[in-house]
Order: C-alpha cells, then structure tokens, then sequence
C-alpha cells in the first residue's frame, strides 16, 4: 500500500511539472521556427525526465498526510486486533469454566448415583433378614401351637374311647387357597385367613394350625396333616 501511494505521489508530480513546460513550449512555439519544434520537444522530454528523477516525496506534505492517514488505519486495525483478542481470551475462559461446571456436576451425579445404589442395597439386604426372622418365627409359633394341641387332644382323649375326635380346624372354612407358584418340589401357595383376611405364604412342611403340609400341587392344592386327620385345600373348595 505505500509503494501504491508512492507511485500516486510521482504521476501527480509529474502532471504538475508538465503543465508550466507545456504552457513555455506553446509561448516558445509562438517565437521560434517550426524547424526547431522538434528540438524543443527533445529539450522538454529531457527536462521532465529529469524532474521525475528528481523528485523525493519524502517530507513533502502530501506524504506527510498520506502517511498520517496510514498511522490512522493501521491504530484503528491495531485497535480492533487487541479487541478481538480480548474476546477470544475471555471466551476461552468462559469455556475452560463451563467444561470444569461440567465436570463438578458430572462427578456429582455419579456420587449420589453411588450412595442411593449403596443405600438401596443396605435396605434389601435388612428387608430380606427381617423376612427371614419372621418366617423363622412363625415356624416356630405354629410348631409350639402344634405340640400344644397334639398335647390337649392326648391329655383331654379319654382312655376307653374309641371315636375317633372331630378335627380341631376345618380348612374348607376357615381358610382360601389363593394360588399356587413355584415348579417340581418348589412349589409354594398362598392361602387366606378367612376371619382376618390375612395372606399366608406355605410351603411342604410348614405347620398350618396344628397341621403339616404334607404336599402342594396344582391339580390337588394343599394337601395338611395332624397325623389323625388329612384335610386338601384346592382351587375348587376355594372357590
């Protein structure tokens, strides 16, 4: 760009040195003969080649606002530059900032992810010891009611009778057969308490009120003995 402006300069130096010589040439042609026309015209070509070698822009006022202006761009783009940087460094921040927020929540997540799972394990691990306990329990609930009606019914029987006693429990009344869950030898069946509405999960050799499932079965039900006395549970009496 300067060597444009340069080069500017030196053809408006040039027309401005022309018009003086041409304007001396037309007075010069008025006072001398045509044959020395030719003469003349070498002596002003050689003339203005001399002055346009001659000339230096340098320090002129012309280059002096030429080159001012020039300052005044390249301030203005220097100016925008810095500005532009300034923007891509706080926008590098921001997204270094944004990526480290990220990070923090994602790392976030997974640890609460990681106590609820451990949470969660904790509480299935106590369900299924106290689901353990309590069938424990009533296993040994209905064993001792069991041992204390077999006792009553031995104690009570007299000894010179030979009826045979009427069941103390009568299934088909006192309780529903639910369903029957389970495949082979783990079959299990829920029935319910008719007076409490209660469901109760049974399996063979559970005690049931004094009596020991003996079988389950989807076509038979639930078969109970006391040892005197067998009594079936099915879908059908459930019904």
């Amino acid at each position: 760009m300067r060597n444009k402006i340069k080069f500017i300069s030196g053809v408006l130096f040039s027309v401005f040195m022309f018009m003086p010589m041409y304007v001396f040439a037309a007075d010069a042609e008025t006072d001398v003969a045509a044959s020395d026309d030719v003469d003349i015209a070498a002596q002003m070509e050689a003339v203005s080649a001399d002055a346009v070698a001659a000339y230096n822009p340098a320090g002129s006022v012309f280059q002096q606002i030429t080159d001012l202006e020039q300052e005044k761009v390249l301030m203005e783009l220097e100016k925008e530059r810095a500005q532009l940087d300034l923007e891509l460094d706080r926008l590098a921040a921001e997204k270094i900032k944004l990526h480290m927020e990220i990070d923090e929540l994602s790392g976030r997540a997974e640890q609460q992810q990681q106590e609820l799972e451990n949470a969660q394990a904790k509480l299935e691990t106590e369900a299924a010891r106290l689901e353990r306990e309590k069938e424990e329990l009533e296993a040994q609930t209905e064993e001792l009611e069991a041992r204390r009606a077999t006792y009553t019914a031995v104690t009570s029987a007299p000894a010179t009778t030979t009826e045979v006693a009427a069941p103390a429990v009568n299934f088909d009344d006192q309780y529903r057969l639910v369903n029957v869950i389970g495949a082979g030898s783990q079959l299990q069946a829920t029935i319910e308490n008719l007076s409490t509405g209660q469901n109760k999960t049974i399996s063979v050799g559970k005690v049931v009120d004094g009596y020991t499932v003996q079988s389950i079965s989807l076509d038979d039900g639930v078969v109970f003995s006391n040892g005197a006395d067998v009594q079936a549970l099915n879908v059908s009496k459930s019904n």
